[in-house]
């Protein structure tokens, strides 16, 4: 990865399944796996495999895998596990890594001693998160756009993804083309679906376990049943509509294209929690677990239970900070500062995310918001030149918070009912005014210390505390 902070992304997994560790001999040719997403693998015979880079296995696997050396970055190399993902860079040494694995599971998360102990890492090779959105829909290579297919209906069906209904069932619909053809009639497209189950085309807490002896008490016999009923009507409008015989990428770029519309698509996800809000008459409280995403476009904190998005934020409606432990039963904080409301008044809102992997978090913000800041300052040139913006550009540039100099005010977030829209008053955050002279808190709920991060990019609003904000 292009920043040593940046890259971890925790994940929950079925298993182990058949991964193995990185070959365990240093000096001679020894067997490597390198896996894709779905467990399938690239086979290679690598020598002197303890001191390999990822650079260097980057060509062979290329190779065996046929991916053109122009779209080289659209993948990266990983260390996986059922407790921690690591993004590596090209210079990393897999095998090395892997020696130092249970050093990063003590450091990045929760895990107990026992977990730890026995987890193993695998080498897989995945998108990487560092490439534009904008790039991947030029893509002619199938093989490339299948590999990008199965890795985003992965995290669809895992829920890593939320999406709405009338996303899933037209995601379920393709990957029933896409698996079995856009060919089959009713009656054969329904003995499939029962066949390998819904779980198999719509995500994990949509479709359920389905059945059971309690089904229609409980009625998910007839939820089920509806599912499936709108699952094939997709699929026979998919089929009234492909071409004859279709494109054999066209079904894959519909998916691509239709997973875009998600603003975390392409996210690497950290495992963290936040502050419930209190609730009752002994103001009772406790946390809530998050998955936060981050990718060259924002963050997102989306509720680990429900499946939706708490927190959507641009990188220019945002200002954050990582503050380390103060004592002994402290946690590590990513703080995020953005602009909403309280009874009507403009405030300054911070959110407190507790994680272990704080630190990861603010290093690959601060590494996407160079990058785009870069790439703004490119654009800005090209414009001066009279070459036009790429669209990666145009697209950046329409997000960018309008007038969003220094100081100047973010658009307000709003609650809606859609998975994919902030729900910024289900928070508990520490709200404040600045009023030009000192910062005051508003109804404060309890003490915090909070510093500042000066941010370079033109869009940043410095985070500023004052004395009174700490004592409430």
């Amino acid at each position: 990865m292009e920043g040593d902070e940046c890259g971890f992304a925790p994940e929950s997994s079925d298993g182990h399944s058949q991964r193995g560790s990185v070959a365990s001999s240093v000096t001679r040719a020894q067997d490597v796996l390198v896996y894709l997403v779905g467990d399938s693998a690239v086979h290679l015979c690598v020598e002197g495999v303890g001191c390999v880079s990822v650079h260097e296995l980057g060509r062979s696997v290329r190779e065996a895998l046929h991916i053109p050396d122009s779209i080289q970055d659209v993948f990266a190399f990983w260390l996986c596990s059922p407790l921690l993902e690591l993004q590596l860079k090209p210079k990393h040494q897999p095998y090395k890594l892997c020696r130092q694995w249970q050093d990063l599971l003590y450091r990045f998360t929760e895990a107990s001693q026992e977990d730890i102990s026995e987890d193993e890492p695998c080498l897989q090779y995945r998108r990487n998160v560092f490439y534009p959105k904008s790039k991947e829909l030029q893509i002619e290579d199938e093989g490339v756009l299948r590999l990008l297919y199965d890795e985003a209906r992965g995290n669809i069906l895992l829920g890593r993804y939320p999406c709405d209904p009338g996303h899933w069932t037209s995601l379920g619909a393709l990957s029933l083309a896409l698996e079995e053809g856009p060919g089959l009639d009713n009656q054969k497209a329904a003995a499939v679906v029962r066949e390998k189950k819904l779980s198999s085309f719509l995500p994990v807490h949509v479709a359920g376990a389905g059945g059971g002896l309690f089904s229609s008490l409980w009625g998910k016999g007839s939820r089920h049943a509806e599912l499936e009923k709108k699952l094939l009507e997709e699929y026979q409008r998919i089929r009234g509509s492909a071409g004859s015989p279709p494109e054999p990428t066209q079904h894959l770029r519909q998916y691509l294209s239709t997973c875009h519309s998600l603003p975390y698509y392409g996210c690497a996800f950290f495992a963290g929690e936040i502050d419930k809000p209190v609730q009752g008459l002994l103001q009772r409280s406790g946390r809530k677990a998050v998955n936060v995403g981050i990718s060259l476009e924002g963050v997102y904190v989306i509720d680990l239970k429900e499946k939706h998005v708490l927190l959507g934020l641009r990188f220019s409606e945002l200002s954050w900070d990582h503050s380390y432990p103060e004592g002994e039963g402290d946690s590590h904080i990513l703080w995020l500062e953005f602009d909403g409301e309280d009874a009507g008044v403009p405030v300054n809102k911070l959110l407190k995310i507790y994680s272990k992997q704080a630190e990861l978090m603010s290093g690959l913000i601060e590494f996407c918001v160079e990058l785009r800041s870069t790439s703004e300052a490119a654009a800005a040139v090209s414009e001066e030149d009279g070459v036009a913006p790429s669209p990666q550009t145009e697209e950046r540039g329409g997000r960018g918070g309008g007038d969003g100099g220094l100081g100047a005010r973010r658009g307000k977030l709003r609650r809606q009912s859609s998975v994919v829209c902030s729900r910024v008053n289900s928070l508990s955050t520490i709200d404040y005014v600045d009023n030009g002279k000192e910062i005051k808190r508003v109804k404060p709920k309890r003490a915090a210390s909070f510093f500042t991060r000066q941010a370079q990019a033109p869009s940043y609003s410095a985070v500023e505390v004052s004395e009174s904000l700490e004592q409430g």
